[in-house]
């Protein structure tokens, strides 16, 4: 049988995304700039509905979320290098749930309670506002990069999935654990 050889792909046709990626490439990103285009908005141009002691409990479970979803992301990790794809699935989902909850946590708090300040006079400002800096912008990359390394997975398409998430764990890891960090520090500087 004769063997064909296919002619290689111009520039444009392997870099344009097919119908289906770009529907979900659009998908992510819709939600992605609505998400933070919210998060702005509450933190940067509203004024927050309640006094200090409004929700004070949020800060403390939304930490509690954080450091579930690092929990669950690192045991995602250790999952598919065993090769155990159920459970790598299950942890994974459960990572997203846990973030997906710290986000709802985060923005119902700040809506009312505005956000909270780092005393000047503190020693360890300085530190506490790299590591805010850090996991803010951080956080940014990593939310769009998130909901589409899910779609890879939840549409088959494991190659490309393994790929993203090598991008993605680190950043998804590093945001959760700051986000505990940040938590702590800023409660240590309150008492």
């Amino acid at each position: 049988m004769p063997q064909t050889v296919e002619a290689p792909l111009s520039q444009t046709t392997r870099t344009a995304l097919p119908a289906n990626d770009r529907a979900h490439a659009l998908g992510t990103a819709v939600v992605a700039v609505a998400g933070l285009g919210l998060l702005g908005w509450i933190l940067l141009l509203r004024n927050p509905a309640a006094d200090a002691s409004t929700l004070a409990f949020m800060p403390a479970v939304n930490a509690a979320f954080n450091a579930l979803s690092a929990t669950f992301v690192s045991l995602g990790l250790l999952a598919i290098r065993q090769r155990k794809v159920n459970r790598h699935r299950a942890l994974m989902l459960s990572a997203l749930g846990a973030s997906a909850l710290f986000l709802v946590g985060y923005l119902v708090y700040h809506y009312v309670h505005g956000d909270t300040r780092f005393p000047e006079a503190n020693p360890l400002r300085g530190l506490y506002l790299a590591v805010l800096g850090s996991h803010v912008v951080l956080s940014i990359a990593a939310f769009p990069m998130v909901l589409w390394t899910f779609s890879l997975a939840l549409r088959g398409q494991y190659p490309r999935h393994k790929k993203w998430a090598r991008f993605t764990y680190p950043l998804w890891l590093y945001v959760s654990i700051t986000g505990v960090v940040v938590f702590a520090m800023l409660r240590s500087a309150f008492r």
